[in-house]
């Protein structure tokens, strides 16, 4: 038996209306809704959930069509697995734990949801701090040879037919463990059991699929039609690994994202992508001085 990795935190599944949700969530004070990344689930944040849960309620959900929530029908726009659509889930979660104002910190694909729920519902919205990501749109509109080879899965994730799901079903554990991360190095055992449990499974290969097929068309769109005119009005924080592809690919990194709000400030920390679990006593810092105030 595997030792726990959320003391005293609570584990629910929450019908949001659109998604069933798994959620795990403890602690008191100022609520802090956590999105983890592709193709992880809640437990990424194993590390720094329960010394965040000291000071705030932590809420901790798998996203829709990750981990053991709920995987929708899709439809041909992938709006069901757009990031807006994300963000509505964690809006009616949030408001279901009695919170209608909130700060968000999400990594990869979570933080796409994060800062789309800062964009569509900025009347919830606190603080949000984003790992790891640059915004879609500025990612496609800057994709050259270098993104194309670093971050080739977006476009194999999305391609239609069911292609990259017949591919990865042939062996999950190597696409999204084995070849593209040294998963037994990053990842603590427990944590790691429960990324590959969930990823093997046909419908979530194909809920993830989903989720940059809606990057790569509504994803994008909405970015776009948002550029320079719909702003990020709470304070952001960015952290990214210097070690990871993104510190390779910008060179500002915060300029990027201050062409979509005005309070912008962050750095990037010694490691790769997985931040939270690669280091998280930097993380937590960074984390615990942004939300508390004293950053």
């Amino acid at each position: 038996m595997g030792r726990e990795l959320f003391p005293g935190f609570e584990l629910s599944l929450v019908d949001t209306g659109e998604a069933t949700l798994r959620v795990r969530h403890g602690g008191s004070g100022p609520p802090l809704l956590l999105l983890h990344g592709h193709p992880q689930t809640h437990l990424m944040w194993h590390a720094v959930a329960p010394d965040l849960a000291d000071r705030f309620t932590v809420v901790a959900p798998d996203l829709r069509g990750y981990g053991e929530s709920s995987k929708p029908e899709t439809t041909p726009d992938h709006e069901p697995y757009s990031k807006r659509a994300m963000a509505r889930d964690q809006v009616e979660l949030m408001r279901q734990y009695g919170f209608e104002r909130f700060s968000v910190c999400g990594h990869d694909r979570g933080a796409r949801c994060a800062y789309r729920l800062a964009l569509d519902h900025p009347e919830s919205m606190t603080k949000l701090a984003v790992l790891d990501i640059v915004p879609t749109g500025d990612a496609l509109r800057l994709a050259d040879l270098r993104f194309g080879l670093a971050y080739w899965h977006w476009f194999f994730l999305a391609q239609p037919d069911g292609l990259a799901e017949r591919m990865i079903g042939a062996d999950p554990d190597a696409f999204y463990f084995r070849q593209r991360y040294q998963a037994h190095d990053l990842f603590v055992p427990e944590a790691l059991e429960d990324y590959l449990r969930c990823a093997r499974r046909p419908e979530t290969i194909h809920a993830m699929c989903e989720d940059y097929r809606a990057g790569a068309t509504i994803d994008f769109g909405l970015d776009e039609a948002d550029r320079g005119t719909t702003r990020i009005e709470c304070p952001v924080l960015v952290l990214w690994g210097s070690r990871g592809k993104l510190g390779e690919l910008y060179d500002d990194v915060l300029g990027i994202w201050r062409g979509w709000a005005d309070d912008v400030s962050g750095r990037a920390l010694d490691c790769g992508h997985f931040l939270a679990e690669e280091k998280p006593d930097e993380t937590l810092a960074e984390l615990l001085a942004f939300f508390l105030g004293s950053r």
